[in-house]
């Protein structure tokens, strides 16, 4: 299966939205990922792991945390710029290392410069700018998923600081993370509002990871459980206040869930790129599949769905940066677009027939890398519930 299935093309990227530095960057973008991933992305698949050192040649490359401030390791771009990236990565079909990126840089990285400490921004931000350090944040457990009331994992009160034990699965980044955010109960009566955050360096004694967990797509994303066994943690650990993790939460799920959109866009952006390419070589009853009308319709739909879907994104983006993307904003962006991709590839595999179900086409990978967007940072339903609430008053 080639690896490159998207073209070089920057015109999506609205330098309105994106910065007029956004052709630039994508440029960039594509030119490294064409040196640094095409070549390997299907020993990486085949792998279930994208190597360590891609993280070392992603910092000096100056991929990660481009929207830090330079005092960090960042670039000091706006914070577009890494939806672009995320966006890019997706598009040109590396589905696994993009969701890997969006956690650290997207999520992690956020986490850390909003809520964090001046010595915890100096200890952790420049290591990940530069891919010394890999990050990666533990909400999920094996008996609760969106249902933060019922985490199991608790963190307790100690002279060295904080004992932590439980365990977390379907980590994102799991396998190869040196420091991840955790959240543990600290106040087990308070339910959702006895939530704290911790920084947790997976090299200390009591932090240990299960083997990776193998999944339908985005085979080349490490997802792992990990596992707190009397797990100590200095004071400083805590990641802002005791007991606002789930304050936290709710603050940073805007930008959680732009990422997963940006993912969506490219990698409806890419599928429709390949269908395109496809359907004007391949011959059905003497013309070309693309000369059929069901094609063309088939084809307008999607596109007409795309567009649709990047003008909210767009909208969202523009909120976002002033500071006024509320969550239900996000609930309604993730549902329509996750669902929406999900939707449009099925589409675009269609189109290719008994190909388009084996894995020599990349339009298969788009289709299964796909599947997890609808659960991944909050399933549909759970999004459905958010905007429901907000129309309801509940």
């Amino acid at each position: 299966m080639n690896a490159s299935v998207a073209p070089h093309s920057t015109s999506q990227y609205s330098t309105r939205i994106y910065g007029e530095d956004a052709p630039l960057f994508a440029e960039m973008v594509q030119r490294f990922l064409q040196q640094e991933v095409e070549p390997y992305f299907e020993q990486w698949e085949a792998d279930h792991q994208v190597p360590r050192q891609l993280w070392n040649t992603l910092g000096e490359a100056g991929l990660l945390g481009v929207d830090l401030p330079e005092a960090y390791g960042g670039s000091g771009a706006e914070f577009e710029i890494s939806q672009l990236i995320c966006e890019e990565i997706s598009r040109q079909g590396f589905g696994g290392v993009g969701s890997g990126y969006n956690i650290h840089a997207n999520i992690v990285m956020p986490y850390i410069l909003h809520i964090g400490t001046e010595a915890q921004k100096q200890q952790w931000l420049p290591k990940m700018a530069s891919g010394e350090v890999v990050g990666a944040i533990a909400m999920t457990e094996p008996g609760a998923g969106s249902d933060l009331a019922a985490l199991r994992t608790r963190a307790e009160k100690v002279p060295e600081g904080w004992k932590i034990n439980g365990s977390k699965i379907f980590i994102t980044n799991g396998l190869l993370a040196d420091m991840v955010i955790v959240c543990a109960k600290t106040d087990p009566q308070a339910g959702a509002k006895g939530v704290s955050l911790f920084l947790v360096d997976a090299s200390l004694p009591g932090f240990s990871k299960g083997k990776g967990i193998h999944k339908i797509g985005q085979h080349s994303s490490d997802t792992a459980e990990l596992f707190f066994e009397d797990l100590i943690v200095p004071e400083d650990a805590l990641l802002g206040e005791l007991n606002k993790g789930f304050v936290y939460l709710m603050q940073e799920l805007p930008r959680e869930r732009l990422g997963v959109a940006s993912q969506a866009l490219g990698a409806m952006e890419g599928a429709l790129q390949l269908t395109l390419d496809y359907v004007q070589e391949r011959k059905a009853f003497g013309q070309r599949i693309g000369d059929f009308q069901n094609t063309r319709f088939k084809l307008a739909e999607v596109k007409a769905q795309i567009e649709l879907g990047r003008a909210y994104f767009n909208q969202c983006m523009q909120r976002y940066s002033e500071g006024a993307m509320s969550a239900t904003d996000a609930a309604t962006l993730k549902l329509m677009l996750s669902e929406m991709q999900c939707k449009t590839i099925d589409e675009c595999l269609q189109l290719f027939g008994g190909y388009g179900y084996t894995t020599e086409y990349p339009i298969s990978r788009f289709y299964v890398d796909a599947r997890i967007q609808t659960i991944y940072a909050g399933t549909s339903e759970i999004m459905k519930e958010v905007i429901a609430r907000s129309l309801l008053g509940r």
